[in-house]
């Protein structure tokens, strides 16, 4: 079998296993990595959301062949290290506005917030209703008014 090699986390991994297998599968069922969860597998949901060389995608959809080694993957499990905090400020305002019911879609919540929270900073902006508007993330308990809370709160501390 192929052997593929990115940065997971910070960290430098190596698999061993088909081109044609989805990434979301290497990271739970190989790497034991569980924040991104499956959802739908069809980039509907965006469960897994999770980002590569900094911007969010769904890695139910990315084959590991398409992956690169100098490609950087950060999950919900990798993302404090983004700012070398025990807690990233979206996971933080994510307590604080008290957003999680069941829980299963947050880690991918979470990861398309800050990536949409970078995405105006990096324009020069803050975030606006419409670029939550744009967040379409499926939470299954309907907390969207905490999310939206949440990004704007962590947005400030971002």
């Amino acid at each position: 079998m192929p052997e593929h090699t990115f940065i997971l986390n910070g960290e430098q991994v190596t698999v061993d296993v088909e081109d044609d297998v989805r990434l979301l599968w290497v990271l739970r069922d190989i790497l034991g990595v569980t924040g991104p969860k499956y959802g739908c597998g069809v980039e509907v949901c965006k469960a897994c959301a999770s980002h590569i060389n900094g911007k969010v995608f769904n890695p139910c959809a990315v084959r590991v062949g398409d992956i690169k080694p100098t490609d950087r993957i950060t999950t919900i499990e990798g993302l404090p290290g983004t700012v070398g905090t025990p807690l990233h400020p979206m996971q933080q305002a994510w307590i604080d506005r008290d957003v999680a019911q069941c829980g299963y879609c947050q880690p991918g919540q979470i990861m398309t917030a800050v990536a949409k929270v970078r995405q105006a900073k990096a324009q020069g902006r803050k975030i606006t209703d419409a670029d939550l508007d744009e967040i379409r993330n499926i939470c299954r308990c309907g907390t969207y008014n905490r999310i939206r809370e949440a990004i704007a709160s962590a947005a400030e501390r971002m």
